[in-house]
């Protein structure tokens, strides 16, 4: 009540209590009970029931179907200044079989997956952690809810939705007092809901990452050529029922379950011989993973948010016409595969005997390196441990081996990056991708370190990594993140970096709360700096390089915010008098590729340029660019900035959360030039050393831009014919879509 006793608050309960006394629990939970009741589960009312934000341990999201209560948790409005409910929210569905989605109003833009057991569907790495973190998921005739438990009681975890629409895991750190982000989602391209629309498999370590269902086509081709798989796929072959046949798919995310048909008693046989008599049904799987599969889940429409993972997923087993499956069916697929399987070892045994000896020697050369470097260090102990190993292994070039000197850098023994980093604790974990984890951690000497640990099931494979070491220890710019060292013992692969501390460039620039922390100069400063390591890449180093996948996350921030591009797993080396190559295996990100990369395989310095001139954009704006073309109309922040440009108004451009202190005319000069390197036409755009001279001299000429690469929604605008405005033309590797001046 105020002071005019009008209520402020209200639960909205009706219960009449006759001593209540309000409580808070240790576990959070601020309940009104009857003042005499000692029954801790006896309660008139609880917060618990009423989730904001947060999940915490012992709180349920879900649904009592008796009562139709249902528990979920939405975002603040406002990270730490308005707790008003924000724009997204985590709820539970549980119609079919249940699963939980992420919200944007009323827009689903993440699925969870259904419980199989274990952990949901799409999260692989939904581990419980012994002792620790358990997590669990009830469902019966009453209630049907997700929740968790600690059994540490010395760790604190929690459930968030955060205002810019990230489910997290946060886990507090005593020692830093700090909150860390120990799981989240979405977390890249593949967990958008939807991405690849019917029958599409979606597949980080592809490329594309979207891919049919064996037996399936995209369904609009040419926006599959440009990375637009929403459309989908449809069948090759149409199904004959009493004929079919059913593709045994493995690892797989669920396809979405509100509309499913669900038996809990059944088995997996059974559900297939359900499923085959019935001519609607398009799919079939296990509900349970556990204790060898249980229950029966069967799709009668189309399968929608599907993901292949590297381990982790689901069996799934998909309709098609029995010429469309090969192989006479999943079971002589089986049996062909053994076969396969069983000729390769008799011929390949002669070679992995041979092999055998090579290792041996190998191992022992290695060996006798490991031994005289740590001999060595300590007789120096002022020195720093890779200034040693770099001295030892440049100067026993044959005691070494081979191995040694392709990669001409200091290898890391297991043991000393894992003391380093705490035996790779959750504690020292700075992020994690497709490829693996990244820790923090720290050598004896007191240096620390960023250790890239490679996951087993990493698309970056042992080529990819022999490549970026081979790549980057070459190189040495104040603009590039400098390589330490590696380790490849024990089955990892792993390497070692200088420690950034502040992380990535996306993980700032696209945080409304941390954004405001990089003002116009500091943006401006990172823009050049980027521009001289790529110039670096292209010009100055041993060799011209094509880093392939420059993007926000891919440029790491040091203490004092100097930028240096890391991560050239991708990255080519091309020859003095090369100037371009072409590829059938693209690789890159989603709204950085340029169109001839992206379209016809095509790579040159002048595709790097591109995805600078994006990242130019972005970093000004604040804003990502959202990718190719999408279903609306909408432009993309390559479109965005060039209408604005256009209509004389390029200032709007700049991210709000900057102050006045900035240089309109420095501003302008950045936007034009990120302008310049979106250009369709590679020819058009500018070289790096003509980028750096026009970012750095105030007198240096510019052209006028030409219409960007990508710059539209995917539908094409209809034109008035009789309209006195001029339209645009805006070409994309023969497909023609058209820009209406605003009016």
């Amino acid at each position: 009540m105020d002071q005019s006793e009008k209520p402020i608050w209200s639960s909205n309960q009706s219960t009449t209590a006759i001593n209540p006394v309000l409580q808070l629990l240790d576990s959070g939970n601020l309940i009104l009970r009857e003042e005499k009741e000692n029954d801790p589960t006896k309660f008139l009312w609880q917060s618990f029931d009423y989730p904001t934000d947060t999940l915490l341990p012992g709180m349920k999201l879900g649904w009592n179907l008796d009562t139709g209560m249902e528990r979920h948790i939405t975002s603040w409005r406002i990270k730490d200044q308005d707790p008003s409910s924000g724009d997204f929210s985590f709820k539970l569905d549980h119609q079919g079989l249940p699963e939980i989605f992420l919200w944007n109003k009323d827009e689903k833009i993440y699925r969870s997956g259904p419980w199989n057991g274990d952990r949901f569907s799409g999260v692989p790495e939904m581990q419980p952690v012994t002792d620790s973190i358990k997590f669990m998921f009830f469902v019966d005739e009453h209630e049907v809810y997700y929740t968790f438990s600690i059994g540490n009681q010395s760790l604190f975890s929690r459930l968030s939705v955060s205002p810019v629409g990230e489910l997290q895991r946060l886990t507090w750190i005593q020692s830093s007092k700090l909150w860390n982000k120990f799981w989240y989602a979405p977390k890249d391209q593949c967990d958008n809901y939807k991405e690849c629309g019917p029958y599409g498999v979606c597949d980080t370590n592809a490329s594309p990452v979207c891919q049919c269902v064996k037996g399936f086509h995209p369904k609009n081709q040419q926006a599959w050529n440009l990375r637009d798989g929403s459309d989908g796929c449809v069948r090759n072959t149409k199904l004959e029922c009493g004929s079919d046949k059913f593709l045994h798919l493995k690892n797989v995310k669920l396809p979405e379950t509100t509309t499913v048909f669900v038996n809990r008693s059944m088995n997996l046989k059974e559900c297939g011989d359900l499923c085959y008599s019935n001519c609607s049904c398009t799919a079939y799987a296990n509900i349970e993973i556990t204790n060898g599969g249980s229950g029966c889940v069967m799709w009668v429409d189309e399968l929608i948010d599907m993901r292949q993972y590297p381990a982790g997923g689901q069996d799934l087993y998909v309709r098609l016409a029995a010429s469309d499956v090969g192989y006479g069916g999943d079971s002589d697929q089986k049996n062909d595969t053994a076969k396969a399987v069983g000729i390769i070892i008799g011929g390949t045994a002669f070679i992995l005997l041979a092999l055998l000896g090579t290792c041996f020697l190998w191992k022992k050369r290695k060996l006798q390196c490991l031994l005289k470097w740590k001999t060595r260090q300590r007789g120096f102990p002022e020195r720093s441990q890779d200034l040693l190993m770099t001295e030892v292994f440049s100067s026993n070039r044959e005691q070494c081996g081979e191995n040694m000197d392709d990669l001409d850098l200091p290898l890391f023994d297991f043991s000393t990056i894992t003391m380093a980093t705490n035996n790779f604790s959750e504690e020292t974990k700075l992020g994690q991708g497709g490829f693996g984890s990244v820790y923090k951690g720290r050598l004896m000497e007191g240096q620390e370190i960023a250790v890239k640990r490679l996951s087993k099931n990493s698309g970056q494979g042992i080529e990819e990594f022999k490549n970026e070491v081979k790549l980057i220890v070459k190189l040495q710019h104040r603009n590039l993140v400098r390589l330490l060292g590696c380790s490849i013992e024990m089955d990892e692969k792993m390497l070692v970096y200088e420690y950034m501390e502040n992380r990535s460039l996306d993980a700032i620039l696209f945080d409304k709360a941390k954004r405001s922390s990089l003002n116009w100069q500091r943006r401006f400063n990172i823009i050049c700096g980027i521009a001289r390591g790529l110039l670096y890449l292209h010009q100055d180093s041993r060799f011209r390089i094509i880093h392939r996948d420059l993007k926000a996350s891919n440029i790491l921030l040091d203490k004092d915010m100097n930028p240096k591009i890391s991560d050239f797993g991708m990255a080519r080396i091309f020859g003095a008098d090369q100037t371009e190559a072409n590829t059938i295996r693209v690789v890159g990100t989603y709204g950085y590729m340029s169109p001839e990369y992206a379209m016809d395989g095509i790579f040159s310095v002048k595709s790097d340029v591109f995805s600078f001139g994006v990242l130019v954009l972005e970093i000004i704006s604040g804003k990502k660019n959202r990718g190719f073309y999408y279903t609306n109309k909408e432009l993309n922040l390559l479109g965005h900035g060039w209408k604005l440009w256009n209509e004389g108004n390029a200032l709007e451009l700049i991210d709000s959360s900057i102050d006045n202190s900035y240089s309109p005319s420095e501003v302008l000069r950045c936007i034009q030039v990120g302008l310049l390197c979106v250009q369709e036409h590679a020819e058009d755009r500018p070289t790096m050393s003509s980028v750096v001279l026009m970012l750095s001299s105030e007198t240096a000429p510019l052209s006028q831009p030409k219409i960007p690469g990508f710059c539209l929604g995917r539908n094409p605008i209809e034109t008035d014919s009789s309209s006195s405005k001029q339209d645009e033309s805006c070409t994309v590797n023969q497909v023609t879509v058209t820009m209406l001046d605003a009016r």
